[in-house]
């Protein structure tokens, strides 16, 4: 029997969002004994919705409520109501997300303190180390199924794509390959079967090998009987009462119909775009600003990876589609060394992408198409692939605001998303991108070529974890500097990017705001 709360239930944690923070956060409440309503945007997707096919995915399941791609970069063109790749469904990114699951290392939450300030950036220290985090490292690859010393999984197979960077990597005096840590499946795990090698990880997992939480922690926590998931409910604003206390969320459901849901906490995790937007839609007289903005910091501060993609033409097919979609990582230039003439760190994930995808992001306006871009097609199965993930800096500027006029189907101003590279980041770029090529370069690629950026799917930042109310909009547990009852539980809670993908890290600062909300209610201080 599925589990309905009424609206006027005041006992309830109202979770926005069933993503990676959310859904995991939903599961962990319910297994402590606390109810929870989550309110998802999306439709609730079956494992028989998955298709191997990309466009039919991207269609189906991508967040394509209209937004606004703003600043100075090449994405304002060519993807100007895309500026990111995330899904709109039950389940979040975690349908979506390739797998890669790696820890930040213990530097990247003491960045500011490591390198001081940097004209231009807006550096903070997490108020959280590494050693803190650590144990909800290992809860958190335990809980996905992470291969590694975690769970005794092995690491995957290397595919053709990975042996022939691997190869030209050696050769340049790279040490650090693994295929992993990833959260999909070598052998059975959580009852979930292995990975089968389809090469579809991005457009969801029909073999349920890949941790997502449309099909382990949301349907775990509604098997409790304590957590209630209602699909296509849009969240339009938070409420709260003269004290300042979040009382309930008001939403649409999937026919337009609006619903006051009341609640005793609320956690928001709608990913680095709609969390924000969120609190600044939810302004009133008490916070003119947006709820928990007394900062001025939610919005502020967006982050997505300094990121590019590099592909080598290699003499001998290579079939880069077949298996996992990142089925390789090098780790060597993760270090902080600033004598490369940069600040931070990047990962060399091998990566590939299907034909229709390739033919899209090699030529996203169709303006050029022609003997460079259908020369690389007639070559895809000897191409092989690799994304540049690195430290992006905080800027202020960066971020989410709202626009003066323009109104999405529920009557809200749609979102501006604007971004801008540090010089920074422009930097880390161009040595990855060097790197990559001297990688193919070594193996023997006949022919290296950069594909334009794309729509990025790691968007950290704009509500970020500060030790001073002043310097952001959390705590060290995500709770609200504002509000107590007020929380963030996804990405865009991080203070600093990292070089490493960010899901990993999100799942553990879940797990242990569960374990914070958990306590603060036994205390009655929720």
């Amino acid at each position: 029997m599925t589990t309905r709360f009424d609206h006027d239930d005041d006992g309830v944690v109202v979770i926005i969002g069933s993503g990676a923070g959310g859904g995991t956060l939903a599961h962990a409440l319910a297994r402590k004994g606390i109810k929870s309503v989550v309110l998802e945007a999306g439709k609730r997707y079956q494992m028989n919705d998955i298709e191997n096919d990309e466009w039919e995915m991207f269609k189906k399941i991508s967040w394509l409520d209209e937004r606004i791609t703003a600043g100075p970069r090449q994405l304002t063109e060519t993807f100007p109501n895309l500026p990111a790749w995330i899904v709109k469904g039950v389940g979040g990114s975690t349908i979506h997300w390739a797998g890669v699951s790696l820890r930040f290392q213990p530097h990247e939450f003491r960045l500011h303190s490591e390198v001081g300030d940097i004209p231009g950036a807006n550096l903070l220290d997490w108020p959280i180390s590494y050693e803190e985090l650590e144990p909800y490292y290992v809860r958190a690859e335990r809980h996905m199924g992470v291969t590694g010393e975690s769970t005794g999984m092995p690491y995957h197979q290397w595919n053709n794509n990975f042996k022939v960077l691997a190869a030209g990597a050696e050769r340049v005096g790279y040490t650090q390959l693994r295929a992993g840590p990833m959260a999909i499946n070598t052998q059975e795990y959580d009852d979930r079967g292995r990975c089968m090698h389809a090469g579809f990880c991005m457009q969801g997992c029909r073999f349920g090998a890949k941790w997502s939480t449309m099909y382990t922690d949301i349907p775990r926590a509604e098997a409790t009987g304590l957590c209630e998931v209602r699909p296509r409910a849009m969240a339009l604003r938070i409420e709260h009462d003269a004290d300042g206390r979040a009382t309930g969320v008001v939403y649409a459901d999937g026919d337009g119909n609006r619903h006051r849901q009341r609640a005793r906490a609320v956690c928001v995790a709608g990913n680095s775009i709609e969390s924000p937007r969120l609190l600044l839609n939810s302004h009133s007289s008490l916070f003119p600003e947006g709820l928990a903005n007394s900062s001025g910091q939610v919005g502020r501060n967006y982050m997505t990876h300094a990121t590019s993609c590099i592909f080598g033409v290699m003499p001998k097919p290579v079939h880069m589609h077949r298996g996992t979609t990142f089925a390789g990582i090098i780790s060597d230039e993760a270090r902080l060394d600033r004598s490369r003439g940069f600040v931070g760190g990047y990962t060399l994930e091998v990566m590939s992408l299907g034909v229709p995808f390739f033919a899209k992001f090699m030529d996203p306006t169709h303006a050029g198409w022609g003997r460079d871009i259908t020369t690389a097609l007639d070559k895809y199965d000897h191409l092989s692939g690799v994304w540049i993930c690195g430290e992006d800096l905080p800027v202020e500027r960066n971020g989410i605001t709202l626009h003066d006029t323009r109104r999405d189907q529920h009557g809200l101003p749609v979102p501006i998303v604007y971004k801008g590279d540090h010089p920074n980041d422009e930097k880390l770029r161009r040595h990855g991108e060097q790197q990559a090529r001297r990688c193919y370069e070594a193996a023997g690629a006949e022919r290296i070529f950069h594909v334009p950026d794309f729509p990025t799917s790691h968007n950290v930042g704009t509500n970020r974890m500060s030790a001073r109310p002043a310097d952001g909009v959390v705590n060290r547990f995500g709770q609200t500097h504002d509000i107590d009852n007020l929380f963030v539980s996804d990405g865009s809670q991080f203070t600093s990017s990292g070089a490493e993908n960010p899901t990993l890290t999100i799942v553990a600062l879940a797990l242990r705001q569960a374990d914070h909300i958990a306590e603060r209610m036994q205390r009655r201080e929720l």
